[in-house]
């Protein structure tokens, strides 16, 4: 059994974005697909004591037909803004200082402008702290062909997969007959019963970035990971 799961990169994503990771033996960036406008490409959310607030990396779209891996920030001192907002949202979380060094330097060391490119370097940086092992690769290299649900049936088949993990927004496009034909079952992540943790800031909410989990619980952050 040969688990793949294919999403498109995030900024900074929620704990749902990895659970979908750490369930798959191999995890595949899709970014050769539209950037969308307003969506979690280069934005997430925080919690600050006037509510959740988005944390955007300003970026550049030319055209509707532009690609996520074509789109470009616009501003070279974003990092910096972001890190002095998490700094002032979350100094007062448990375990922050435990990985303030740590991502302070993360964030200045940032030297690239491609959005696709900055995600991907979040994410393994999360999954390094997560203990997730996932291997990670790039759409790009698999040569993908057809219509949307062949595409995803051909990466699959191309990392000789035999289960394809996926969200459940995506029941809204998917042909589960096309998936049966090629002999491959699909697992739907629940995103309901997470456990709650210790979060700063009013009433708990789960659909922020990773790293409230992270600033908040620490080394205990994966316990709060769910299975499918």
């Amino acid at each position: 059994m040969k688990k793949i799961a294919i999403l498109q990169s995030n900024y900074i994503p929620w704990k749902g974005y990895f659970d979908i990771i750490r369930h798959a033996d191999v995890f595949v960036i899709y970014d050769e697909v539209q950037y969308t406008k307003n969506d979690w490409r280069n934005r997430n959310l925080i919690k600050t004591a006037n509510g959740t607030d988005w944390l955007t990396i300003p970026v550049s779209q030319k055209s509707l037909q532009q690609r996520i891996d074509e789109t470009t920030v616009t501003q070279n001192n974003w990092h910096k803004k972001h890190w002095n907002t998490l700094v002032c949202n979350y100094a007062k979380a448990p375990y922050f200082k435990d990985y303030e060094a740590d991502f302070k330097s993360f964030y200045s060391s940032l030297n690239t402008d491609n959005l696709s490119e900055i995600n991907l370097l979040f994410i393994k940086k999360i999954n390094s702290i997560l203990d997730i092992k996932s291997e990670i690769i790039d759409s790009k290299s698999l040569k993908l062909s057809g219509d949307k649900n062949d595409r995803l049936i051909d990466a699959v088949k191309k990392l000789n997969g035999t289960h394809y993990i996926s969200g459940p927004s995506a029941k809204n496009y998917i042909d589960e007959d096309k998936f049966q034909t090629e002999s491959i079952s699909i697992e739907w992540m629940n995103y309901s019963g997470y456990p709650l943790y210790s979060q700063l800031f009013g009433p708990f909410t789960h659909e922020v970035t990773i790293l409230d989990l992270i600033f908040n619980e620490g080394p205990n952050a994966k316990l709060y990971l769910k299975d499918l």
